[in-house]
């Protein structure tokens, strides 16, 4: 429907619309909840034309992004997904339009001992982000899988990502939870790695009975309310053409990898093996609102404070 209005819109302004294009100022973090739009960032830096011109930005921290949007230096970010609902709830006037990233957890081991979720029982397992939502999805998995994340198992903390690789390289028998794109770098480092479990994967397989599924989701796009009321034809026609962004990424890995180290998401090397395995997706409509209330209420009955203490009413989902 977006994408009808969008040609329909198009169609009506040419020839009759002499006033300047709109600037849509978009910023995205650096890492997986990026890479679905570099195809789109390529289009508009070959000045590819547009209805709207479209200014981006990449950041390394989701404080500077989430700055940025409050601000109103940006009309669009692609956030982390509770830090969108942290945001709403704290009086940001924003709406989640798209899932842009689903799960990017795996469980990665130095050997290849664990082949199902059954196999924890009893290990070790190092990480990184105590309290932070890897822990939340890792133990609504293990959890529903009848599996105690505090008797059953041992999760061992260490301080940051680059920490949690290092031990598991030099340390045979090691059991980790890792994102991407660290488990692209763990798997080229060391042969004997393996990546046992998708936790992605996992969580699906809870959804087969539940007549409401949820999915594990990384990140979300979010517009500001100011902004879609003022723009909407600016917001329908990003969304279209980041749709199809997405589907070029998924579509054709070596050119998608070498636009993501041409951005200085991460190098080449990296991004041709991660990219099929960062689950880069647009997902709008009913489906966001299903997906993602259904992840956000899994965080809420672990931790409330994470997604900033109540579950986002209806007003949160764009349509």
């Amino acid at each position: 429907m977006k994408k009808l209005y969008v040609v329909l819109m198009s169609i009506l302004l040419v020839g009759c619309n002499t006033s300047e294009k709109e600037v849509v100022t978009v910023v995205a973090l650096k890492g997986p909840t990026a890479m679905g739009m570099v195809n789109f960032m390529d289009r508009v830096a070959k000045d590819e034309q547009f209805d709207n011109k479209y200014e981006f930005s990449i950041v390394t921290s989701p404080d500077e992004a989430t700055a940025m949007l409050v601000k109103g230096e940006a009309d669009i970010a692609a956030l982390p997904a509770n830090l969108g609902a942290t945001l709403y709830n704290n009086g940001g006037e924003i709406k989640a339009t798209a899932i842009n990233t689903l799960g990017v957890l795996y469980i990665l081991e130095n050997g290849n001992t664990i082949n199902d979720i059954q196999d924890l029982k009893g290990k070790t397992i190092i990480s990184a982000g105590k309290g932070a939502t890897p822990e939340m999805s890792l133990r609504y998995i293990l959890a529903e899988n009848g599996i105690d994340p505090d008797k059953d198992i041992t999760i061992e903390w260490k301080s940051e990502q680059a920490e949690v690789l290092a031990y598991l390289v030099a340390n045979e028998g090691t059991i980790a939870m890792m994102p991407e794109p660290f488990v692209t770098t763990a798997l080229q480092e060391d042969a004997n790695i393996t990546r046992s479990l998708d936790l992605t994967r996992e969580w699906d397989k809870l959804q087969t009975d539940n007549s409401e599924k949820s999915a594990l989701v990384t990140g979300i796009l979010v517009a500001r309310d100011d902004f879609i009321e003022d723009n909407s034809q600016a917001l329908n026609e990003f969304l279209v053409n980041y749709e199809e962004s997405v589907n070029f990424v998924n579509a054709d890995t070596a050119a998608s990898a070498q636009l993501v180290s041409d951005y200085n998401i991460v190098p080449f090397e990296t991004a041709i093996d991660a990219i099929p395995n960062c689950n880069i997706t647009f997902i709008e409509g009913n489906a966001l609102e299903n997906n993602l209330s259904g992840y956000l209420e899994v965080l809420f009955n672990q931790n409330p404070n994470s997604i900033g203490g109540v579950l986002p009413d209806e007003a949160f989902y764009y349509r």
